[in-house]
């Protein structure tokens, strides 16, 4: 093979592996890749929130099975309590 035609075929190839590297990183900021081994280990769902005041609100979670009602205010984070599972046509999205 000629010098120039592995030049070229070397810069396609680069150019080729920087394209589907950022097609990856782009997926993966859209959250297109949420199965598999990209998916994430646990999922935090936010059922409620309302919001109390300024800068104050409670919310209700639900993360790996349980359901937490959390107070929140700009420096904490407080957890006032373990809620019972939401019954199936209750809650949530």
């Amino acid at each position: 093979m000629m010098p120039s035609a592995l030049l070229v075929r070397t810069f396609v190839s680069l150019l080729l592996v920087i394209g589907l590297l950022g097609l990856f990183v782009w997926a993966l900021r859209r959250g297109m890749l949420t199965t598999g081994p990209f998916a994430s280990r646990s999922t935090i769902v936010v059922e409620t929130a309302v919001a109390l005041g300024e800068h104050r609100s409670l919310v209700v979670v639900a993360v790996e099975g349980r359901r937490l009602l959390l107070g929140l205010t700009v420096s904490s984070v407080s957890v006032l309590a373990d809620l019972a599972p939401a019954k199936s046509g209750e809650g949530g999205s």
